[in-house]
């Protein structure tokens, strides 16, 4: 096995950084979302039956806004990724349980939840590969 992997080239570097932003578009504005609307939020989540919601949109907001723009520029990439992934997997099981929905509802949440499966699949390459160079990971 080859000790030293072959460096990305520039082209995939570039990808990265697309990727990178294409996923924070759904992030950064969902958490400002929350932040701005909090009352709201509480809300929504509360009306599925979480626990303390204030905290859930508290964490919430800090793991969309702040780990989305730490995913957008790259910084810690890695950890923001598995926690996005993470996040991204557990909101889909309160939020979009198709299975628990009436059958007129159940395509649309399924979609979302297969929407975010996808997504967290796409944060978990940036876990086991990284920023790429246009990274503040790379500086």
């Amino acid at each position: 096995m080859n000790a030293h992997p072959i460096a990305p080239s520039p082209a995939q570097d570039a990808l990265a950084l697309v990727g990178r932003i294409l996923l924070a578009v759904l992030f950064i504005p969902a958490g400002f979302g929350k932040l701005t609307g909090f009352a709201g939020t509480v809300g929504y989540i509360g009306s599925v039956g979480l626990p303390l919601p204030q905290v859930g949109a508290a964490l919430a907001i800090v793991v969309e806004l702040g780990l989305g723009l730490a995913l957008l520029v790259g910084f810690k990439t890695r950890l923001a990724a598995l926690v996005l992934a993470v996040f991204t997997l557990a909101a889909s099981f309160f939020f979009h349980n198709y299975w628990a929905v009436p059958a007129d509802k159940a395509m649309v949440q399924q979609l979302m939840f297969m929407k975010n499966v996808a997504i967290a699949g796409g944060l978990l390459a940036f876990v086991a590969f990284g920023a790429g160079r246009f990274s503040v990971d790379r500086r």
